[in-house]
């Protein structure tokens, strides 16, 4: 197992590199000048001269790349074009809020369409089955952008001023605020990564509240999350209840499982004993490739529900052509689903042990 986990993390490393290479060529070579982008109606020709000077624009592509590997390698981003701020600072900033939106997003497709997939496996060409295949197909036939307007609409006007209303946007409601953890704990003084992660963790709210006890805070942030984290999560929910129920009728229908209904165990014990464990693979490949996804940002989502992550500020950077941006944060989303690929190969080891065999 170790020798195939370092033969995959050897593998991945030339995969970045051919990432950062296509994403840095096809940045500068989409039409379009990024100065004018950047500085609108301040975009006099001499402005422009000294942008492209400054930040190395006028020098061949082959050498603004090498230089790019070689601030890479001293752990350097960049920074910002249009923010002139470190895109490591954007990240602390940014990437908390899609964290909390992808796991509460991903909790709710998971604890909901495996069970599902499930039922509906157990119970083949019942009204369950019918019912269920009838929601997971309108779940991926409906648009993140039309439900999340219509949940927005139904929870916080029609249900306004009821116990079910919930807020349609932001992070956390008008007065409410979560304490740095560097304040709570007297640890402002800290600087450089220790103070980067320690903000970053800040930045977590629904975390960062719990352990300090601040459960105000807590339950406002959770409610902020529940209708986008709804909208967000109901195609991988219907994508998980599909892949579910049609696994397992694959293999309900093998030698093994026919053995165990001879040996006399219940239904209920073939399937969630003895089948539902080997018919999870392809459930967690399709997992890790959604987490993967929604990791990487959801623009439609958190513009819709005004929260600022990694969806969008990568948009808002694709339109302002802010190159050392759109750099940073696809590096960092190709390195997730990466590691993500890779805990889900490893994943399968403790699945089947035929893998482990092999």
């Amino acid at each position: 197992m170790i020798q195939f986990i370092a033969r995959r993390v050897l593998i991945t490393i030339p995969v970045l590199l051919g990432i950062v290479f296509v994403v840095f060529a096809l940045a500068r070579v989409v039409p379009g000048d990024p100065c004018r982008a950047v500085l609108g109606e301040r975009a006099t020709d001499a402005a422009c001269d000294d942008f492209i000077q400054r930040y190395g624009l006028d020098q061949p592509i082959p050498v603004q790349f090498v230089g790019y590997l070689q601030q890479l390698a001293s752990g350097d981003l960049g920074e910002s074009i249009k923010h002139s701020r470190p895109v490591t600072t954007l990240l602390i900033e940014r990437l908390p809020t899609t964290i909390e939106l992808t796991i509460m997003a991903m909790f709710f497709a998971v604890s909901v369409g495996v069970p599902l997939g499930l039922l509906s496996a157990y119970r083949r060409n019942s009204s369950a089955d019918l019912g269920t295949m009838v929601l997971a197909n309108l779940g991926v036939s409906v648009p993140v952008f039309v439900l999340g307007l219509m949940l927005a609409f139904l929870f916080a006007i029609v249900l306004k001023d009821t116990p079910f209303a919930l807020p349609p946007s932001g992070r956390l409601s008008t007065g409410v605020n979560v304490v740095p953890l560097a304040v709570v704990w007297g640890l402002e003084d800290w600087t450089g990564p220790p103070r980067g992660i320690l903000d970053f963790v800040s930045g977590i709210y629904i975390f960062s509240s719990f352990i300090t006890g601040q459960w105000g805070a807590l339950a406002d942030s959770f409610r902020h999350l529940i209708l986008p984290a709804i909208a967000l999560g109901t195609i991988p929910l219907a994508i998980i209840a599909r892949i579910t129920r049609s696994s397992l009728l694959e293999v309900l229908g093998l030698d093994y499982v026919r053995t165990a209904r001879a040996k006399g165990l219940t239904e209920r014990g073939v399937v969630l004993r003895h089948a539902a464990r080997n018919a999870l693979l392809p459930v967690v490949t399709i997992i890790g490739l959604q987490l993967g996804a929604l990791l990487s940002g959801a623009v439609l989502t958190e513009t819709i529900f005004n929260l600022a992550g990694v969806g969008r500020t990568l948009f808002e950077a694709i339109s302002g052509r802010d190159y050392v941006v759109i750099q940073g944060f696809t590096l960092f989303i190709a390195f997730t689903y990466v590691v993500i690929n890779l805990l889900v190969d490893i994943s399968y080891g403790f699945l089947d042990p035929r893998i482990r065999q092999q």
